[in-house]
């Protein structure tokens, strides 16, 4: 296989179907995050590498794929320690987005997204805590979904914020989306449907101008689908309060899980991800209350407004995937928008699904998010949507 695009870490690590299923013939890559057997992950990061060793078992979530017939090609690319949303890595480059070479691929979940969208393999697996699949997939125009917190095992992922982890995935189609979601998640009904779709007033108010017209041009087909379409504001306290808490909770965690490691083994990080790791370690989690109770608030007014029949869509991303090399403080300004919106489902640990619409020429993912443990009610419904608008 030739990889022109720079999405894998090891293009040969194969690992062939243990058994034959409702995958058979369709190959797919991971996140150089999760573990082989026999195989060391870099987590982006060749300190990282340095002082790890091989897995002695396969991650649960690969053994499960493999037994239902699909074919491992590969570990691809991530930003260190999943700690961006770019997917420019400083140590072993940016893998090139298919869709436009002088953008972004996003992150950290970049080498695949870019190996789905350049249709190197069929799916992939990625990891998302802060939007490190819906965010590489929007830029990249494909289908990405994260999943209730906690549905699907993340034994046998390196984690970055555990709170917050999920295992997602990536695909060309929603109906190939819908299908691994059947088999990697139990126990769920997908009975039913969802009468009441929820716009984010907030959430779309942060899309760049010269994208809003033709992405709300999709919206009358939500409104001919639901019973009824409510605009509201999504944030009491606002989204950047939101972000703000997302960030501190997150932050916490991410040095109490990697805290030790940075100090006693002094990493070599790259421009942004360096700063950020910095950053974690001044928090305190004694002056960090306020943001866990209004995380709790958070969950707890999602849940109850979407209930079991109510969508919240939002657009996934301000806009397409920001241009390379783009630093400082344009990038710190463009990610807090980002996190925006990426922090909603987050914090109350819902399901969200983005799928890929065309505006000026260039992706930018639509997003579904619904309440938890509604996962596979969700993907169907987002392809049986997606399905009957394409008539």
């Amino acid at each position: 296989m030739i990889d022109k695009w720079n999405a894998f870490v090891d293009k040969n690590i194969v690992l062939e179907p243990n058994e034959t299923g409702r995958l058979n013939k369709l190959s797919f890559t991971v996140k150089d995050v999760f573990a082989i057997q026999g195989y060391t992950n870099t987590a982006g990061n060749p300190d990282w590498y340095r002082t790890h060793g091989p897995a002695d078992q396969h991650a649960p979530v690969i053994t499960a794929l493999l037994e239902q017939g699909a074919k491992l090609q590969g570990t691809v690319h991530t930003d260190e320690l999943m700690y961006s949303l770019n997917g420019e890595n400083f140590h072993y480059g940016t893998p090139v987005n298919p869709k436009d070479p002088e953008r972004i691929p996003g992150g950290s979940s970049s080498g695949s997204a870019v190996a789905v969208s350049a249709g190197l393999v069929d799916f992939a697996l990625g990891t998302d805590t802060g939007g490190s699949v819906r965010i590489p997939s929007s830029y990249c125009g494909i289908y990405g979904f994260r999943p209730t917190h906690g549905v699907v095992s993340i034994e046998g992922v390196i984690p970055l914020a555990k709170s917050f982890d999920t295992v997602g995935w990536m695909t060309r189609d929603p109906k190939q989306l819908m299908e691994i979601g059947d088999l990697l998640i139990d126990g769920q009904s997908t009975n039913d449907s969802f009468r009441h779709i929820y716009l984010g007033e907030d959430a779309w108010a942060l899309v760049d101008q010269d994208y809003k017209e033709e992405l709300f041009a999709f919206l009358p087909k939500l409104e001919r689908k639901a019973n009824r379409c409510e605009w509201l504001q999504v944030a009491e306290e606002g989204l950047a309060e939101w972000a703000n808490t997302f960030r501190t909770i997150q932050g916490l965690e991410i040095w109490n899980e990697h805290g030790d490691w940075i100090q006693n083994e002094n990493p070599i990080f790259g421009p942004g991800i360096a700063e950020r790791f910095q950053w974690t370690s001044t928090l305190k989690k004694s002056e960090s209350a306020a943001h866990f109770q209004l995380r709790e608030k958070i969950s707890r007014s999602m849940s109850n407004l979407l209930g079991e029949e109510g969508l919240l869509v939002i657009p996934t991303a301000p806009g397409p995937a920001p241009l390379r090399n783009l630093h400082g403080e344009k990038a710190e300004q463009y990610r807090a928008k980002v996190m925006q919106l990426t922090c909603i489902a987050g914090l109350a640990g819902l399901p969200q699904v983005t799928v890929p619409v065309e505006v000026n020429g260039l992706p930018i993912g639509l997003s579904f998010i619904a309440n938890r443990n509604n996962d596979r009610k969700l993907l169907h419904w987002v392809n049986d949507f997606l399905n009957k608008t394409r008539r």
